[in-house]
């Protein structure tokens, strides 16, 4: 029997909505670092074909860079498109506790709300507005429509 090797795999992409403002820290060092976490909604039908809606709500964190851009110019309720890894950490709680959550590390983010929409001045050199057509063959045509603001009714 062949030995079989796993593939090393990590990766996701989400969109979603911010459910609160960014959360921006410096490490000690002085690394910029910032958390926040989005609602990711999933529209199904249920056995008696009704419209049902589930709501994920995932933590994120932003690193250096993309951090600093995540501080300027994102708010509760900005849309995003996340792609990045997953990964665990464990840290303790005020009574001493061990508690280990799981998050998203972010690559790139992708802000989707159109220019000017209570966001400060868009900057054409940052990094973190990554606009690859790639994300497009991902989405259905009805969410690509949506994404780009078109009316599809």
């Amino acid at each position: 029997m062949a030995d079989f090797k796993m593939p090393e795999l990590n990766s996701v992409i989400i969109a979603g909505n911010l459910t609160k403002d960014p959360i921006f820290r410096q490490t000690t060092s002085g690394t910029p670092v910032v958390n926040f976490s989005i609602a990711s909604n999933r529209r199904f039908k249920d056995k008696n074909e009704d419209w049902k809606e589930d709501v994920c709500y995932v933590g994120i964190v932003a690193w250096n860079r993309l951090a600093d851009s995540c501080r300027d110019r994102l708010r509760k309720g900005h849309a995003v498109l996340v792609d990045g890894e997953l990964q665990s950490r464990t840290f303790k709680t005020e009574d001493g506790a061990n508690r280990t959550i799981v998050e998203i590390k972010a690559r790139r983010i992708q802000f989707l709300n159109k220019k000017g929409a209570g966001v400060e001045t868009e900057r054409e050199d940052d990094i973190s507005s990554f606009t690859d057509e790639s994300f497009d063959s991902l989405l259905s045509p009805e969410d690509s429509d949506l994404l780009k603001g078109s009316d599809t009714k």
